[in-house]
């Protein structure tokens, strides 16, 4: 089974090298707080905040997941060289369709050089 690694925040880490190495790995999901049941809802999943990812044919994200909890609700593949072989922010938007009361998204993405990583759940009210 792969390591799953977690967003640390960057503020409690020294050094500039490991804000970098954590940032660029890490998913972060971008939605609006509430949803309406049975109505489309956009998320957008964004590999880091201030720091690029490469994207060499070694070395790139090969995939982001989208999960409700433990339910996979979307994934997208990548191959290398999808953002030009140069380094960037890789995201993908996910339109989802909310049938609970509450959303608990994790979004978790694969670096084909560093393994699975995850960020801390996100809870989208429901109504």
């Amino acid at each position: 089974m792969p390591k799953i690694n977690r967003y640390v925040d960057i503020d409690t880490v020294e050094r500039e090298a490991k804000k970098d190495y954590i940032d660029r790995h890490s998913p972060f999901i971008h939605c609006a707080s509430s949803a309406k049941k049975g109505e489309s809802f956009e998320v957008t999943v964004r590999m880091g905040e201030e720091y690029t990812h490469p994207d060499d044919f070694d070395h790139y994200i090969a995939s982001i997941a989208l999960y409700n909890g433990d339910v996979l609700l979307a994934k997208a593949e990548f191959m290398a060289g999808a953002l030009g072989n140069e380094k960037g922010h890789q995201r993908v938007t996910f339109n989802i369709v909310p049938t609970t009361n509450k959303l608990n998204l994790v979004a978790q993405a694969y670096c084909t050089k560093h393994g699975i990583w995850e960020n801390e759940p996100v809870v989208v009210e429901v109504a």
